[in-house]
């Protein structure tokens, strides 16, 4: 079971990871938020992106998936108290 656990995560699990993250930060409806959450997911894979060794890799992609899980939650509380106003900067998008 621990050699499973230390195994690498394949290139194509670590690109379908980040595409759920992305996913998800783009369902948050405030504007400042949803770009944290596209930002910082993104700064955090190119920051993993050059672990050589599986231990670390795999430890980094089950930080991610744990994260996603909290951004997902996060998502969900957040839509329940979210405010009705856009930001100014959604408004000058349109």
């Amino acid at each position: 079971m621990a050699a499973a656990a230390a195994a690498a995560p394949s290139k194509a699990q670590v690109l379908s990871l980040f595409r759920a993250f992305l996913r998800t930060g783009r369902k948050f409806s405030d504007y400042n938020i949803r770009e944290y959450t596209v930002r910082r997911a993104a700064d955090a894979f190119r920051d993993n992106r050059a672990l050589a060794d599986a231990p670390a890799a795999a430890a980094a992609f089950a930080d991610g998936k744990q994260q996603l899980e909290v951004a997902k939650r996060q998502v969900l509380v957040y839509s329940l108290y979210a405010p009705k106003a856009k930001s100014v900067v959604e408004m000058k998008i349109q």
